[in-house]
């Protein structure tokens, strides 16, 4: 039976805690949204210029089916925003060894009619100077994907929350009670609603520490490219680069953004209290991995070296799961998660709605069964 809509508490004002407020608000759900900082927190999971959007995920055939349900829900809400803040670049792989994830990746995006062209390495540079093909041993491009210009989003997204008469107050919690809907806040109080949702991102692990999610640091540079070849990146595809010893993902400098480099493995820990700006040393580390692969790096300025923290699972699947009589829990989003963030606060507010959802969303969200029927709007 559909559950009444009452009274919400959301934890957390990144790109999950604000998708599912919307969600929620528009079921009827009155809805207050709690941060530490104000929002868009800087300090936040989501916090920056841009996120990458793809199809391509190894051998991840439930993750990929639902980048064709995430692309849905993101035209929903540009049509709620009335604008679109998603650039179109296509995503070029490439990989200095044959097979693994990049094989995977090709052989799951045929399987389901993805169109993928293959590159030979060595044509790559006459079709993107700011590239080196040494090592390469295989790549491809594939279209759609792109950059997901992220600020604009949760400001947007802020905005919309607005108009829909979510509440938001900024205020540290320091325990949570998701048997009874319940917050602590820092100076004592205690907030109560009918309905917990805890998307607090890297801080996540402080409030449920039974969860399987720890934070993680990561370190990303900001770079101005060089004048000759500052078109080329304009018209450049998102990169990801999978060298065996650590590759990089670059995110080229569009719609008036900056060029980006970052790293794909995760670091063994973190701690969301850290301070965000970088090391010249933790600056050299993403540097050092970039530099086979695009020549006369030196001649690239460094604009900001600085750490996101992500919030890390095990197999970097995703935790959407009911907590207790009253709570819910998004987190373990592994920093692939920002592409997802309005179908999975779409979801969730569809779980709470009918409960027989409730238990079949788990899987799915775990990118491990298809959605449950019911679970998105017709023809997501």
């Amino acid at each position: 039976m559909p559950v009444a809509a009452g009274t919400a508490l959301v934890l957390g004002g990144g790109i999950m805690g604000l998708s599912a407020a919307r969600a929620l608000a528009a079921q009827g759900w009155r809805t207050t949204v709690l941060d530490q900082d104000p929002i868009p927190n800087p300090r936040g999971s989501s916090h920056d210029q841009h996120r990458l959007i793809r199809h391509a995920y190894g051998a991840e055939l439930g993750y990929m089916a639902m980048v064709d349900q995430a692309f849905a829900a993101w035209d929903r809400l540009w049509a709620d925003l009335g604008t679109s803040h998603y650039v179109p670049t296509g995503v070029l792989a490439m990989a200095e060894a044959p097979g693994g994830w990049l094989g995977a990746s090709r052989a799951a995006l045929r399987g389901a009619g993805h169109a993928v062209e293959d590159i030979a390495p060595d044509s790559l540079p006459a079709r993107l100077p700011m590239l080196a093909a040494t090592g390469l041993t295989d790549a491809f491009l594939t279209i759609p994907g792109g950059v997901l210009l992220a600020d604009r989003i949760l400001a947007g997204l802020l905005r919309l929350c607005t108009t829909q008469g979510i509440r938001f107050r900024q205020a540290r919690v320091t325990a949570v009670d998701p048997e009874h809907a319940r917050a602590t806040l820092a100076d004592g109080t205690t907030l109560a609603a009918d309905l917990l949702v805890v998307a607090a991102g890297p801080w996540l692990p402080r409030l449920l520490p039974a969860q399987p999610v720890r934070a993680s640091r990561q370190v990303i540079v900001m770079l101005e490219p060089p004048a000759a070849l500052r078109s080329a990146w304009e018209a450049a595809p998102m990169m990801l680069d999978l060298a065996d010893d650590g590759g990089f993902y670059a995110v080229p400098p569009v719609a008036g953004a900056t060029l980006k480099l970052g790293d794909h493995r995760f670091a063994p820990s973190g701690d969301a209290e850290e301070p965000r700006a970088a090391s010249p040393a933790e600056a050299e580390e993403i540097l050092a991995l970039a530099r086979r692969r695009l020549p006369g790096l030196d001649r690239y300025r460094l604009l900001e070296a600085r750490a996101c923290h992500y919030d890390v699972s095990p197999e970097e699947r995703f935790l959407l799961a009911p907590l207790g009589a009253r709570g819910w829990v998004m987190g373990g989003f592994s920093g692939h998660g920002f592409k997802f963030g309005p179908l999975l606060g779409e979801a969730l507010a569809s779980a709470v709605a009918n409960p027989a959802l409730a238990t079949l969303l788990p899987a799915w969200a775990a990118g491990l069964a298809p959605p449950p029927p019911g679970l998105l709007p017709s023809g997501a």
